[in-house]
């Protein structure tokens, strides 16, 4: 059995914003699917400890009033969250999550800020990941925009209720396995491959669009934020009072 007609795990996060070092979970939704099980999902809904910026609740729908008065403590949610996602590793389940250099480093971020054993340390080399973003760089040329709405109509994947974490969830690994459909060498690559050659590609990609940055007037300053690490950037001293 190839990859993309086993079992899949989608994670998605919404949050506070982009910046992976201050910004917090708001929803996060964790989803089985596939390999001939049925669909299995878990969502969340945490109050973030801070306001909601009004930009960010546009995207999401979550205001900073609903995450106070229906939200989960943020500890428990991250805890909850590092818990589930490490069963489903350890059980040999790969995570499927668009952009998972952003929610996984995210993550990773929140379990330290709230003493909460990171989920890389508790899996080890067990972590597999599946990033369509990184699959549909390596696989596509084309110019445009690769956002998660981008890529479910490049590759007619229906996303429901785009920007909520179980919708886009859902949405990433339904391209995950149109990827594989479609791309039969690397559906054919065992799982632990399959990570090690999108660590090679993630960080060529980013190379890339630093180079970009760089020779681009005024985005020069942009290069400095790209990271070639992938899935997860490594932390650094992460500040307890942010």
């Amino acid at each position: 059995m190839n990859w993309h007609t086993g079992r899949l795990c989608g994670f998605d996060l919404e949050t506070t914003g982009v910046d992976i070092e201050t910004d917090r979970i708001v929803t996060a939704c964790v989803v089985q699917c596939g390999g001939g099980q049925p669909t299995a999902s878990a969502t969340w809904l945490a109050d973030p400890g801070i306001d909601i910026p009004e930009q960010a609740s546009r995207v999401h729908g979550i205001t900073t009033e609903r995450a106070r008065a229906d939200g989960q403590p943020a500890g428990q949610v991250v805890e909850q969250l590092v818990a589930a996602l490490s069963q489903i590793v350890l059980a040999g389940i790969p995570l499927v999550a668009m952009n998972a250099r952003f929610d996984l480093t995210t993550l990773d971020r929140e379990a330290r800020r709230h003493h909460v054993y990171p989920l890389a340390d508790t899996v080890g080399d067990q972590l597999r990941v599946i990033d369509p973003l990184v699959l549909d760089k390596h696989v596509s040329r084309r110019r445009g925009s690769r956002k998660l709405a981008d890529l479910c109509q490049h590759y007619d994947v229906e996303i429901g209720d785009a920007h909520t974490a179980d919708a886009d969830a859902i949405a990433a690994c339904r391209i995950a396995w149109r990827i594989g459909s479609l791309r039969p060498e690397l559906a054919a690559l065992p799982l632990a491959v399959l990570h090690q050659q999108q660590t090679a590609w993630a960080a060529e990609q980013a190379r890339s669009l630093a180079d970009y940055f760089r020779r681009t007037p005024g985005k020069e300053h942009q290069a400095a934020g790209v990271h070639p690490e992938w899935p997860l950037i490594p932390a650094q001293e992460v500040r307890r009072d942010r």
